[in-house]
Parts: structure tokens; C-alpha cells; sequence
């Protein structure tokens, strides 16, 4: 498979993540998508009339989408990262993926208005990412009250990687995580997956600082 990459990109980062996790090798093509806006060009835009990133060839098959990138590597790679029987987690791990486009909308919005100029409410984007981060907290606490520790099942699916990158990213957009313990302690259980990489200003679980320890009965 080769994968259209730009390392700053959390949605190339999705599908990086995605084939380390699940043992695939990828044949990574790196993209001036910044300053040099390649993903534009004649040769891209043949691959993707969209003009975005990333963009996966299988032999004849091309996507787009890093949702559908993640699911065909599950499909093909590791069926357990998909949902199970039940229908219910197959339902929430299609809501979450429908979800996660709103993170990249919201939180990566503010993120490239402040880290690369690009023209956007910065007020807006980010009031948009306070409401996507509300919803995915209320999300995880339930969750947890099931006795899971994951979006979608009591193991990582690829709903977990499609919401993560944009998350782990959100204070690049000026969105802090400090009033999200349930999305932190989310994000160390993903962290602490074997095989788990980094993109540039998402670290390794060792790298955070730990949690503060609150003794029952303490505010």
C-alpha cells in the first residue's frame, strides 16, 4: 500500500498509526503540502479531485477518506479492530467515525488558522471544538460506567483512531484538555497500545506527565 503523507497532517497520521498497530507496511510518499501545496498539483489532483490528503493505493484501488482507509485496513490486516457481533457496538463505531469528521472540521480548523495562517473564525472553530470535546467526554464517562475503556467496545477499534489525532492535537488550536479527564485517560490507554507511534506534538505515554492522584472522597 502506498500512503500520500504529509507528517504534520493528524489525518495521515490516522492511517500511520492505523498500519503500525496492526503490523502493515506502508510505502509512504511524502506530500509538500505546506508551504509547497503539492496535494493541488496535476498529479495529486488526478488521484483526488478533493485536492486533500492522505490518499491510499492498493494496486487499483484508490481512497481518500482516512475513515474508509482505516477500515480497509482493519478488513484486510486485523478484523478485530472492526466491530463485533453485537450490533450495538457495530453502531457505535459508525457514529464515531461519522463523529470524528466534525473533530477535523472543529479542532483542526483552529488548528491550521493558528498554526499555518489559514484564513477562519479562530472563535468559532475553536467553540466548535469545546462542543465536539463535550460530547466525546459524556461518550467515554459512559463508557466507563460499561466498564470500557474505549469509544466503541472494551478494546481499541478503528473509531478510536479515527477521533484521537484531532484530540491529542486540540491545545495546537489554542483548545485546552485539562477539563477532559475521562478523553486523558482515554488517550493514555491508546498511548500505552504496543506498536504505538508518534507524530510531531503527539508523545509516547512515558513522555506525560502523570495523572494527579485524587484519594476518594477528595473534590
Amino acid at each position: 500500500m502506498k500512503l500520500y503523507d504529509y507528517i504534520l497532517s493528524p489525518s495521515c497520521y490516522k492511517v500511520r498509526l492505523m498500519a503500525a498497530l496492526t503490523g502493515v507496511t506502508l510505502d509512504i510518499r511524502p506530500v509538500d503540502f505546506h508551504p509547497g501545496a503539492e496535494h493541488k498539483g496535476a498529479a495529486l489532483l488526478a488521484l483526488n479531485p478533493a485536492g486533500s490528503i492522505p490518499i491510499l493505493e492498493d494496486g487499483d484501488l484508490i481512497l481518500t477518506e482516512s475513515s474508509a482507509i482505516l477500515v480497509y485496513i482493519a478488513v484486510k490486516a486485523a478484523p478485530e479492530w472492526l466491530a463485533g457481533s453485537q450490533s450495538g457496538e457495530a453502531a457505535r463505531v459508525q457514529q464515531w467515525l461519522s463523529y470524528s469528521s466534525r473533530l477535523t472540521a472543529s479542532l483542526g480548523g483552529a488548528r491550521l488558522t493558528e498554526m499555518l495562517l489559514r484564513p477562519g473564525d479562530i472563535g468559532a472553530l475553536q467553540a466548535q471544538g469545546v462542543l465536539a470535546l463535550r460530547e466525546l467526554e459524556a461518550g467515554l464517562v459512559e463508557q466507563g460506567l460499561r466498564g470500557m475503556r474505549f469509544l466503541a467496545a472494551d478494546r481499541p477499534t478503528v473509531a478510536d483512531i479515527a477521533c484521537f489525532p484531532y484530540v491529542a492535537l486540540a491545545p495546537d488550536g489554542g483548545v485546552s484538555l485539562d477539563p477532559y479527564p475521562a478523553i486523558r485517560l482515554w488517550s493514555r490507554a491508546l498511548r500505552s497500545l504496543d506498536h504505538f507511534i508518534e507524530m510531531p506534538g503527539i508523545h509516547r505515554l512515558h513522555e506525560l506527565k502523570p495523572e494527579p492522584h485524587i484519594e476518594p472522597g477528595e473534590a
